[in-house]
């Protein structure tokens, strides 16, 4: 997945294609969501063979590490790899879960920032 994200689809439409249910409040179309940030994530339910969505905190931290601050350095994993590699190997095995998304992008710098602006 890329560093950024966009969801504008309302939560009824992904409540309906899913089929799933929720008590999730709503959410309002956003287009910069980064990591660490709070999102909507479809998931099964642990105990019954139904879909549920809930929200959850974009990001993995490792089991090993004691610092959650490490899940924003850990929403990237190769798909060929990440079945091997310790940071995902237990989490894609056993928890996984859907991101409603409809566009992904990663941030680019194109010339120089702009150092104040000028009011006319």
């Amino acid at each position: 997945m890329c560093g950024r994200y966009r969801l504008s689809r309302r939560k009824q439409v992904a409540e309906e294609y899913f089929d799933c249910g929720s008590d999730e409040p709503d959410w309002n179309p956003r287009y910069n969501i980064a990591p660490t940030q709070p999102i909507p994530v479809i998931r099964q339910h642990p105990m019954e063979p139904v879909r549920e969505l809930s929200s959850m905190r974009w990001g993995l931290i490792p089991s090993w590490s004691k610092d959650p601050s490490a899940a924003a350095k850990m929403i990237n994993a190769r798909a060929e790899t990440a079945g091997t590699k310790p940071a995902f190997r237990d989490a894609l095995k056993s928890r996984r879960c859907l991101i409603p998304a409809d566009g992904f992008y990663e941030w680019r710098e194109t010339g120089k920032p702009s150092s104040h602006f000028a009011l006319r």
